[in-house]
């Protein structure tokens, strides 16, 4: 992960920013993902997403997951990012919430189409949806991750994961950002209870 290019996006494997990251920032998110993934290993289930957003992946390391949430976590996890209080994501608080509330937190793998974050230039707080070119360049890495994983069921979340995944979807939520945490909430719940 850490030597893939994304032009325009930021590689949260690889790139720093000196005044949003930690020193060491990159590798704390290596690590953060490494102790996620053996923690998760023959994990049932693959939640796949959009993109990183900076509130989630771009700190944490992990799609779907803020800095907030690594605090509740604990050790070995650690945040990344020099915003103090650490960044919290809505959508983090969904997903984790509905694999919570169904004891699913730990057989549940969360990644994206694209697993870098894509930003607006010159302004790198900010999310944008991938191009059709960024979401080329990470289908690969999402393939080599469901070999690697082999699921027992993918879930795409939201329609570029959708559209990207096709048949080898098991399932399909309503991704949780602009009015979709029900929606979210209820198709995960529907997925989790089989």
């Amino acid at each position: 992960m850490a030597a893939l290019r994304w032009p325009a996006c930021a590689n949260p494997y690889a790139d720093e920013d000196p005044a949003l990251d930690l020193p060491g920032g990159a590798q704390i998110r290596c690590a953060n993902l490494r102790h996620y993934l053996d923690e998760r290993a023959g994990a049932r289930l693959l939640l796949v997403g959009e993109a990183i957003g900076y509130r989630g992946g771009r700190f944490s390391g992990m799609a779907f997951t803020s800095e907030r949430l690594l605090g509740s976590w604990g050790p070995p996890y650690a945040p990344s990012s020099t915003h103090a209080p650490g960044w919290a994501e809505p959508s983090s608080t969904i997903i984790h919430g509905a694999l919570a509330d169904h004891e699913a937190e730990r057989d549940a793998v969360l990644w994206n189409v694209v697993p870098a974050h894509p930003y607006r230039p010159g302004t790198p707080l900010s999310n944008r949806a991938p191009t059709v070119g960024e979401v080329a360049q990470g289908a690969p890495v999402l393939d080599a991750v469901i070999a690697l994983l082999q699921p027992r069921t993918v879930v795409a979340v939201g329609r570029i994961a959708e559209r990207l995944l096709g048949e080898r979807a098991h399932a399909a939520v309503r991704h949780p950002a602009q009015g979709g945490a029900t929606a979210c909430r209820e198709g995960l719940a529907r997925v989790l209870d089989r």
